[in-house]
Parts: C-alpha cells; sequence; structure tokens
C-alpha cells in the first residue's frame, strides 16, 4: 500500500500512527501541494491510500480504518463508525477553521474557538469512565481525533485543555506511546515544518462550519456509550466525496479489455513463484464426533469462506482438511459398537464426508489422520526433536481405571478443577477457567466411560522441552502479530501460555489406537493426540500430493492460515509450531490464527446425549437449503464473543434480509429487464445521481475486501446486505416501472436504471460466492453471466455488456413460517434418548424406526393443528381458490399428521387411509430423483411491487420456484378429496 501526501498535511497523521500501531508497511510518497492524485480527479485531496493498483481511499478515516481492519485490530466497529463519523463531520471542520483563523491568519475567531471549546468539553464528558474513546483498548477512532487535536493542541499558549482533566490524561496515554512520540516530533521539529503545515493547511479543502445540531450537542458522549448499530438509513445516506466519485466514474468507464480476469485451477494446486501462495487449515474433526452446527462455524465453514474468497482474489490457495482419527475416544467406540477402531473411523469419515459436501464446503482435499503418511512424517519430526535434544524423558503419574481397565486418556477423566473449583473439568483442560490441566491433579475424579473412581499408577513417557523451545517459538509469534491476521482471543489466548512460562508437555500415551512411538523402550505406546494431530495437515496434504514439501517446507512463498475454536488455540499457537521450529528443517509455520468464540443453541449448549442442537447430518432433513444455513451462521459468526442460534432470529434474517432484501432486489431488477427490455442489458448513460450510486457501491465493496482480507467474514455479509440496500432505494428513487410507460427519454433512462442495478446484481452474485455459492450460482445462471465475472478487486465495474440477454429470473429464496420454526424448535429442543420402536413382525419397515410416543399434551396440540387444517384446506377448495394455494395448505396438513404419527410411536411413511392406497415415494415430500427439492415455476411479476417471495417454507411444502409444478398440484388435490 502506498499513501501520496503533501509535507506538513496533518490529516497524513491519522495513516502514519494508524500504520505504526497496526505494524503495517506502507510506502510513504510525498506530492506536491494541491496535486491531484490520481490525475482524472477533480481537485486535489490529500492524503490519498493506494490499496492497490487502480483502487484509492481519499478520506483519512476511512483509510485509517482499512489499515486496522486489514491488521485485524478493530475493537467495537459500530461505536468506532459513530465517532469516525462525528470526528469528520464535526470536530474536524471546526478544529480546521481555528487552525486557519490562528495559524494561516494570525487571528482568532471566537465563534470557532466556542464551537471548539463546545466539542472538547463533549469529548472531555465521554472520557469520563474510561481510558480510551471505546473502553479500555486503543482504537482507530482514537487515533483519528488524535491526529486532528494534534497541531491545535501544539500550538503555544494553548489552553484549550485547561479544566478538561479526562481529554488530558488520554492525550498523555496516546502521545507517550513511543511511535506516536517519533511520529510528532518529526511533523512538528523537521527544518520547515511550520511553512510545510501552513502551506498544506491553506490548500486544503474543508467542511464548512455549521451551526451547532443535535448530533454535535449530543457528541462522541452519547455515541461511545451506545453499543447499537448506526441505523440502516444513517448508512444508506452515506456521503461520498468528489473525488470518491471520480475514482468510481474512471474505474467504470475503464476499457473493458483491461478488466481482471479469473485465474484458472489446476490440481494438483502448487506454489507459484509471482503469487501470493496461501495454505488455508481447519481444525480436524474428532472422527467418533457429528459436528453440529457450532463445530461447522468454528474451524469448516469459516475457513471455505475465505478459502472461496482468497480464489476470487485470484491468490493461490491450497485449502485441506480431514478427519482427526487416533486416540481414545475412538478406542472406546469401537469398543462400544463391537468393532474394530479403523472400521469406526471408515464410518464416520464417510459421514463427515457426506456432511460437509451437504454444506458445499469446497476443500482441495479432504482426508485423515489414519494413514502410513502420517506414520512417517511424525515419526520423522519426532526423530528431528529428538536428535535436536528436545525431548524429555520422565515417569508421570497417570489414572488408570480398573474396571475398565485401561490407562485413561486425558478427556475420559471428568472431576473438579483444582485451580477455580469448576464442577464439570476434563483432564486436560478446565472449561470454567480455560487452563491446561493433568489429569491425576483434578478433585475426585471420575472414568468418564464406567463412572468408576480411578487408581494413580506411575509410567515413564516422552516430553516436549517447550522451555528450551520458547525462544524460537517467540521470536517466531513477535514477526507474525506484526504481520499476520491474529483474532484477539487467540492472540491472548497465546499470550497467556507464554506469560506463565512454557512447560515440558507429555507426547506419549498407553494406548494401541494411534501413531507409533519408534523409540526403542517406547514402542509400546504411541503418540499423543495433541502431538500427533497437527501434524494430519503435512500428512493430508502428501496424500493430495507427492510435492507437499512445497507447500510445507516454503516459509517465505507461503502463508499458513488456521481456522479454528478458541479451545484449540494453544495447540496451534504454542505446540504445533514449536514442534515445527524446534525440528528445523524449513517448516511453514502458521502465519495467521483465525480462531472463534463459541456458537450456542438457543439458551443452551448442543449436545448429542440430550439431542439438543441440530447436528450436521439433521440440517438437511429441515428442508432448509444448506445456503440459508450457511447465511445465517456466517451472520452471526461468533468473532469476539459466544453468540447462540436462535430459531426466531433465523426466521427473521430469512424472511427480511434475505428474502425482503436482498431476493427482492435481484429478482425485481432482473424481472424489469426481462419483461420491460426484452432481458437485454441497455446503454447505461449515468447522471450525476447515477455516479453517486456507482462511488457508494465501490466504498461498500472496499469495505467488504478490506474485511474479509482481514478475516471479518461476519461484517463482510453486512458489506453485502448494505449493497442490496442501497440498489432497493436506488430502484425505489428512480422508479424505473413509470419511467418505462412515459416518453421515449423516461423509458431510455428506465433501461439505464435497471440495467445499472442487473450490473449491481451481478457484482452480488460474486461477492455471494464465498457465503452462500448455490445462491451465487443460481443468480449467475439467471444472468447468463460468463464466467470471467467471477473476480474480485476494489472497484464496481460493468460485467455485463450492453446487448448481453439474460435469462428468466425467478425467485431466490423462500417465506419461513412462525408455525414451521416452532416445529423446528420442539424437534430440537433436547429430550432424552429414546429407544427406537421395535419393528412389528410381517410389517416391512420403512426407513428408520419410528420414535416413542411424545406427551398427551403434545398428542393433544397436534390433533388439534390437524383438525384445524383440515378445515383450512376443506374452506379452500369449497371456495374453488387456485390450485397452488390448496396444494400448499395440503402439504403442511400432510406435514402435520406426519408429525402427529411420530408423536404418537407410529410410523409416518407406512400406508395409511387417504394415501390414494399408495404409500409415499422413497425420498417423501416434494423431491425429484436426486433427492433435491424440484423446481416450479414462478408467478407473472408485477411491475411495482417490492416483495417478490416464494411460498411459505413448510415442511413437505412448494419447492423453490415459488409455486407447485401440475404433478404435484395433481397429487395434492387428490389427496385433498381423499381426505
Amino acid at each position: 500500500m502506498k499513501v501520496y501526501t503533501d509535507s506538513g498535511n496533518f490529516q497524513t497523521l491519522k495513516l502514519q500512527i494508524a500504520a505504526q500501531l497496526t505494524g503495517t508497511n506502507i510506502e510513504f510518497v510525498n506530492v506536491n501541494h494541491n496535486e491531484c492524485v490520481p490525475p482524472f480527479t477533480a481537485h486535489s485531496k490529500l492524503p490519498v491510500l493506494e490499496v492497490e493498483k487502480g483502487v484509492c481511499l481519499f478520506s483519512p478515516n476511512t483509510a485509517a480504518k482499512y489499515i486496522y481492519l486489514k491488521a485485524n485490530k478493530v475493537v467495537e466497529e459500530d461505536t468506532e463508525n459513530v465517532i469516525l463519523d462525528w470526528e469528520c463531520s464535526e470536530l474536524l471542520p471546526v478544529a480546521a477553521a481555528y487552525l486557519l483563523t490562528t495559524v494561516g491568519h494570525g487571528r482568532k475567531d471566537q465563534t470557532v474557538t466556542s464551537k471548539l471549546t463546545g466539542l472538547l468539553q463533549y469529548l472531555d464528558k465521554s472520557l469520563e469512565k474510561t481510558t480510551y474513546l471505546t473502553g479500555d483498548s486503543l482504537s482507530v477512532s482514537d487515533v483519528c481525533v488524535f491526529s486532528t487535536l494534534a497541531p491545535l493542541l501544539g500550538l503555544k499558549n494553548c489552553d484549550l485543555l485547561d479544566e478538561r482533566a479526562n481529554v488530558q490524561r488520554w492525550w498523555r496515554s496516546i502521545s507517550s506511546i513511543p511511535a506516536v512520540e517519533s511520529i510528532l516530533k518529526q511533523f512538528t521539529s523537521t527544518a520547515g515544518a511550520q511553512e510545510d503545515f501552513k502551506a498544506s493547511l491553506t490548500t486544503q479543502t474543508f467542511t464548512p462550519v455549521t451551526s451547532p445540531s443535535s448530533r454535535e450537542e449530543a457528541g462522541p458522549a452519547r455515541s461511545v456509550s451506545s453499543k447499537s448499530s448506526v441505523s440502516t438509513e444513517e448508512q444508506i445516506t452515506e456521503k461520498v466525496s468528489q473525488e470518491e466519485v471520480d475514482t468510481a466514474l474512471k474505474a467504470w468507464m475503464s476499457d473493458r479489455k483491461d478488466h481482471p480476469k479469473p485465474k484458472s485451477r489446476q490440481h494438483p494446486v502448487l506454489p507459484q513463484p509471482e503469487s501470493r501462495n496461501i495454505l488455508i487449515t481447519s481444525a480436524l474433526p474428532y472422527v467418533n464426533n457429528v459436528p453440529h452446527l457450532g463445530n461447522i462455524i468454528g474451524c469448516v465453514l469459516s475457513a471455505d469462506v475465505f478459502s472461496r474468497f482468497a480464489r476470487l482474489r485470484n491468490y493461490n490457495v491450497l485449502y485441506v482438511c480431514g478427519t482427526d482419527e487416533y486416540g481414545t475416544a475412538t478406542e472406546t467406540k469401537a469398543m462400544e459398537e463391537g468393532v474394530t477402531p479403523q472400521e469406526i473411523c471408515d464410518k464416520f469419515n464417510k459421514l463427515h464426508t457426506q456432511i460437509y459436501r451437504w454444506f458445499n464446503i469446497d476443500f482441495d482435499y479432504f482426508g485423515r489422520t489414519t494413514t502410513e503418511q502420517q506414520t512417517k512424517i511424525a515419526q520423522d519430526i519426532f526423530w528431528k526433536l529428538y536428535n535436536r535434544d528436545f525431548i524429555l524423558k520422565d515417569s508421570i503419574d497417570q489414572l488408570k481405571c480398573t474396571s475398565c481397565d485401561k490407562f485413561l486418556a486425558d478427556r475420559f477423566v471428568e472431576g473438579s478443577c483444582p485451580l477455580c473449583g469448576f464442577d464439570d473439568a476434563r483432564g486436560d483442560q478446565c472449561d470454567g477457567c480455560g487452563k491446561l490441566l493433568n489429569a491425576v491433579d483434578l478433585v475426585t475424579p471420575k472414568c468418564k466411560i464406567c463412572k468408576a473412581s480411578p487408581v494413580v499408577l506411575n509410567s515413564q513417557h516422552l516430553f516436549v522441552d517447550l522451555p528450551k523451545l520458547e525462544p524460537l517459538l517467540k521470536s517466531h509469534l513477535d514477526k507474525v502479530y506484526q504481520t499476520g491476521t491474529w483474532t484477539h482471543n487467540a492472540h491472548v489466548i497465546t499470550n497467556s501460555w507464554i506469560r506463565d512460562g512454557l512447560k515440558p508437555r507429555c507426547i506419549s500415551r498407553d494406548l494401541k489406537w494411534g501413531t507409533p512411538v519408534p523409540l526403542e523402550g517406547y514402542q509400546d505406546k504411541v503418540f499423543y493426540v495433541w502431538f500427533d494431530a497437527p501434524i494430519g495437515y503435512l500428512s493430508i496434504t502428501a496424500n493430495y500430493t507427492d510435492q507437499w514439501e512445497r507447500w510445507w517446507k516454503n516459509p517465505d512463498q507461503v502463508e499458513m492460515y488456521n481456522f479454528l475454536g478458541k479451545d484449540n488455540v494453544p495447540f496451534h499457537s504454542v505446540i504445533f509450531p514449536a514442534c515445527l521450529l524446534g525440528a528445523n528443517d524449513g517448516y511453514s509455520v502458521v502465519r495467521h490464527m483465525i480462531a472463534t468464540e463459541y456458537l450456542n443453541y438457543e439458551d443452551t449448549k448442543f449436545s448429542k446425549s440430550r439431542n439438543t442442537g441440530v447436528f450436521g447430518d439433521q440440517a438437511e432433513t429441515t428442508g432448509i437449503p444448506a445456503d440459508v444455513y450457511r447465511f445465517y451462521l456466517l451472520y452471526l459468526r461468533p468473532e469476539s464473543q459466544d453468540t447462540a442460534f436462535s430459531w426466531d432470529d433465523f426466521m427473521l434474517k430469512n424472511n427480511s434480509e434475505l428474502l425482503n432484501n436482498l431476493g427482492n432486489f435481484i429478482n425485481r431488477a432482473l424481472s424489469f429487464l426481462f419483461n420491460i427490455f426484452g432481458a437485454e442489458i441497455q446503454e447505461m448513460i449515468l447522471n450525476e445521481e447515477d455516479q453517486k450510486f456507482l462511488a457508494l457501491i465501490t466504498k461498500e465493496l472496499q469495505k467488504f475486501v478490506g474485511n474479509l482480507e482481514a478475516c471479518r467474514l461476519r461484517d463482510g455479509i453486512r458489506n453485502i446486505l448494505m449493497i442490496s440496500k442501497l440498489g432497493n432505494q436506488y430502484m425505489q428513487a428512480n422508479k424505473p416501472w413509470v419511467l418505462a410507460k412515459g416518453t421515449p427519454e423516461e423509458k431510455h433512462r428506465a433501461g439505464s436504471v435497471v440495467s445499472l442495478s442487473v450490473q449491481v446484481a451481478c457484482l452480488l452474485s460474486v461477492l455471494l460466492q464465498p457465503y452462500m455459492p448455490e445462491t451465487s450460482a443460481t443468480i449467475q445462471q439467471q444472468l447468463q453471466a460468463p464466467q470471467n465475472v467471477n473476480v474480485i478487486t476494489g472497484n464496481f465495474l460493468p460485467t455485463l455488456p450492453v446487448g448481453h440477454r439474460i435469462s428468466k429470473p425467478s425467485p431466490l429464496f423462500q417465506k419461513i413460517e412462525a408455525s414451521f420454526v416452532d416445529g423446528l424448535r420442539e424437534k430440537f429442543a433436547g429430550k432424552p434418548e429414546q429407544k427406537p420402536a421395535k419393528k412389528q413382525t410381517g410389517k416391512p419397515a420403512s426407513g428408520e424406526a419410528t420414535a416413542a410416543a411424545a406427551s398427551p399434551e403434545e398428542i393433544e396440540r397436534l390433533t388439534k393443528a390437524v383438525s384445524d387444517q383440515g378445515n383450512v384446506v376443506r374452506d379452500l377448495k369449497a371456495s374453488k381458490a387456485e390450485p397452488a394455494r390448496i396444494a400448499e395448505e395440503v402439504a403442511t396438513l400432510l406435514q402435520l399428521k406426519k408429525q402427529l404419527a411420530l408423536a404418537q410411536g407410529t410410523d409416518p411413511d407406512a400406508k395409511v387411509k387417504g394415501d390414494g392406497g399408495k404409500g409415499k415415494k422413497k425420498g417423501g415430500g416434494n423431491k425429484g430423483g436426486d433427492g433435491k427439492p424440484e423446481q416450479a415455476s414462478s408467478k407473472k411479476q408485477s411491475e411495482p411491487k417490492q416483495q417478490q417471495e416464494k411460498k411459505p417454507l413448510v415442511p413437505g411444502g412448494a419447492g423453490e420456484g415459488g409455486g407447485a409444478d401440475q404433478a404435484l398440484v395433481g397429487r395434492l388435490t387428490q389427496a385433498v378429496a381423499d381426505q
């Protein structure tokens, strides 16, 4: 990145300080006062941050925030946005006016001084209870406000801070930071500094000072205390500068042949000398567990979004993952099921693969750890550590369950934490205080398998000498903290380990199912899973390509990203990298660590044993598309704190954000083009409003790129939704359905508006690809978009040429009804595990055995619901309602009857009276031969209607087209007659 600025420009302080405090490498290029950068802009606006070639940010606040986002240093984004807006619109104009009168003209303006005094008073009030503007951490908002005040408070005999103790304290805290102190000294004390400052000041254009507003009266004091988001209206009416308009228009008008094209990918993907090579891993899911939605968002889905984004940026990306298959848990599961550990691994590896395939997780390779390559590489790393004297031998006390006749792995011991007293601590870690433990230190330990009290026995084991490796590790971490992207929790957890001092860590276990320890005298042991499992990333890559070392022994050319949950951080940030560094074999070591907090379910935790929450193999059974799950999980991704999956919120976000916002805009734009302009992109003559619209879209696009580059995946979704909101606002303001009925000039204007909106829809299809790949593909299919649209830059470009024809559009999303989510909430609320009902002799089973009967109250509720819905169906039939409407309500009736049958403990798929003498087809419901919902035709769209939605999503309801096909209508109408 480059910053173009003139000497003495005090707004450049924002970028200099931001770069220093985040460790961002930026080249500062001096230009003349009043110079236009880029040259096509109408007038000078300095400083300018060039993010990449042709992509510039003209607002110093936006540029400073981009630097912080890129370094993943944003603290409270919503609060910061409010403060940055206040600084730009209120403080900066008054501060600049004060400087112009005192420095430029040698006098004081009492009106301006009075306004500045009032603003400083508000600032002082906002700092009464906090160290910094957003709390206890220095943020980009502090940097921007500080930089604007710096030249004022540096004036001789300045009395602006008299009686403002809170601002004084805040000012001293920031100015005493060595990097800030150095920048301020250079700004004020170099030769000609005063003259440069005055020359730069008098050539800059600032927003005029206005009369006091309600915003100014509130000042940052109210803003800082608020943790709520800026309102939608505030964000949509965000201002853009003329420079931003000029830059967006310049990119829009650029020659099509200069537009970037996506790079083709061929397997095996290998590092390339001139590319940005990114190696992505997500924490290996343990093989004997079915992943729930929290597991999925915590690692594989988050990594998938970043991987897809990086490919769209034309980076050279390899994304690997696989099942972690060794350890006691696998042995125990095999014993329970009466099979071998390998058979358990085969079974669950297949299950995991199916689940991730349904969620559209696009691994380059999904492998497993029970391979020859795993043994070879793990033992090689061990020998290198052993030969370099980083392995210790010692005896340890272990817990052995005499009832189970086996040594207990740490995770198979439970008890009270000796440090905090938490009564549900595991043998390796306490979830109460987060500290790592030794199983023998637990208070009142119990065997997790049989609940017996284990005994303590002594055994010889091997340890990795982490204290000896600590200097190597700290040197690496100091470097990657500055250059890489580390989430706050990853940084804090890792530092807490280092702060407390590293201890030798046992890497062997008395088990049979694992990678064998090759050292003489220890051949009856295997490597501990947390030494062995991360090496799975290497062995999985080695099973993908025999040139795996080009990824894993190439630290200068390869950036490694780890995506994981916070409980896995120490093993990936301390133990694994320490072992790779200690092996001294040129390994690529983690540079970026992206850790999530926990996703809970409703007001509790996911629990397989209690049937609480949605697990990966159950999501498909709900009938909700995988893309909708992906969207919602990423919308509430637990990036800075724990979040919770809520069915009510799930319904709300689907209906408001997907259906009424995103789907409404795209369907409306495409439908108008198809119906009014023969499906052809029209010539776009852009007026002043259109050019501003381009700049707003470009600005949001650049925020999207900044957020995704910093792995702020949740914020990226908000950028996408804001673009579609801008699009809806643009169409609503211009009303092309009205213009199209007017004069030839008005119709031409309508074609321009609609075609520009379709270009935005095409941009959205690309930005959605990392989040909702199937939806993205559907939009591009409706657009008939060429493959070369699939590349993301910082510029909004017209990717569909004039004359390009689209295909017939159809709605993208279905409405979800409250009754539907009520049923799902009940289904996944958590009940004691019940044994499946026995199949009756002589009767053929229909798939799974039926569940035990529900409570009498639940059966009564469902019986009434069936009765009420039957009345609805009969009334519709009597009034000769539309077949599609009848079909929809019949589908609801059939699903309620199915729920009632399940509640009564009977087989819902058995032949029943009223089914026309025919049982349900295999696959059930509205599904085709491939098990996917059949497509149905949509109703014709009326011109001005905003909400173009599909039929409500109900179990067994109409397919994704918004209506029902003739075969379905016929079948359901017959069912009505039978009922």
